[in-house]
């Protein structure tokens, strides 16, 4: 792809967003690649799969709640297929401490709306600079499901 290898000559980070809301992606897509983050936009689990089958993200940003399935879940099994990856949870209903408790077992930073442009890409920026989880963490949960959502 295009997009990948400008990535790779030009070193910047690369993104997978997976976001089963068309408005919420095309939105945080737009300010991503406005920072010069390559994107790579998927509307739900088999299409953010398709991606790292075909590279390897640098952090992934998922929204909490995905057609058919938990953020969470899908963050943990793409986690599994990419060992170490960053994952940023953008928005939902956070103030659910069960939630936040979740997302801090297995190493996926929470960020609750509202918010900027600028405080999202401070934020993204913050979580790519971090040091990215040393092993897959959570349960394969997915297995049946990657086959069959886009």
């Amino acid at each position: 792809m295009i997009g990948e290898s400008l990535a790779v000559i030009q070193k910047q980070a690369t993104i997978l967003l997976l976001s089963s809301e068309q408005l919420d992606r095309g939105v945080l897509q737009e300010v991503l690649e406005s920072k010069g983050y390559v994107v790579l936009p998927a509307g739900g689990i088999a299409g953010a799969v398709d991606w790292i089958s075909r590279c390897t993200p640098d952090l992934l940003i998922v929204r909490p709640y995905l057609s058919g399935i938990a953020g969470h879940e899908a963050a943990l099994y793409i986690r599994k297929k990419c060992h170490g990856i960053r994952i940023l949870m953008v928005g939902g209903c956070l103030e659910d401490a069960r939630i936040l408790c979740r997302s801090s077992l297995h190493a996926i930073e929470v960020f609750p709306p509202p918010f900027t442009a600028a405080e999202f890409t401070r934020k993204v920026a913050e979580v790519l600079n971090s040091q990215p989880v040393r092993a897959a963490q959570g349960p394969d949960v997915l297995a049946t499901q990657a086959s069959g959502t886009a």
